[in-house]
């Protein structure tokens, strides 16, 4: 693996007008991460060493199973899990691939508010044939889920 490869891993970061607090309840109670992320996760929880395998509820992308293994859960700083990244066709059997590593990171910012930064990182661990893929898709998703998260915690 290469350290300083461009494509291993994905950065984004959103300072989010809401206490600490809130952004970590969005993050790390399964229900309220579903509705944000768009799987749902009702009677699941996020403990380290769990698997959690639930139906994607993004329109267009109901017959994906989101399965994630909780890493870490370190209130109200770190919440991270393993992954098969942009894992979307039901016919392919990714089990064994190295999964890759998200981290949600958060962070007092002025004002009341909280830094939330993501980062997803050992895509240069994913098989070359789906690598660019992976990441291409997942680079605007995690855009995409940093404005949903947002939306779900500020009124």
């Amino acid at each position: 693996m290469n350290p300083s490869s461009e494509t291993d891993r994905i950065e984004r970061s959103v300072v989010i007008n809401a206490p600490r607090e809130r952004v970590w309840r969005a993050l790390s109670d399964p229900q309220e991460f579903g509705s944000w992320f768009g799987v749902n996760l009702d009677g699941q929880a996020f403990s380290p060493g769990r698997t959690t395998r639930e139906p994607i509820t993004a329109k267009g992308y109901e017959h994906i199973i989101w399965e994630a293994h909780i890493d870490r859960v370190e209130p109200p700083n770190v919440l991270s899990f393993h992954w098969h990244p942009y894992a979307i066709d039901p016919n392919t059997d990714y089990s064994n691939e190295e999964p890759t590593l998200v981290t949600f990171t958060l962070e007092d910012a002025p004002g009341n508010a909280t830094m939330l930064t993501v980062v997803e990182s050992g895509f240069d661990n994913v098989p070359p044939s789906r690598r660019l893929e992976a990441f291409r898709m997942n680079d605007r998703g995690w855009s995409i889920q940093m404005e949903n998260i947002v939306r779900h915690v500020t009124p």
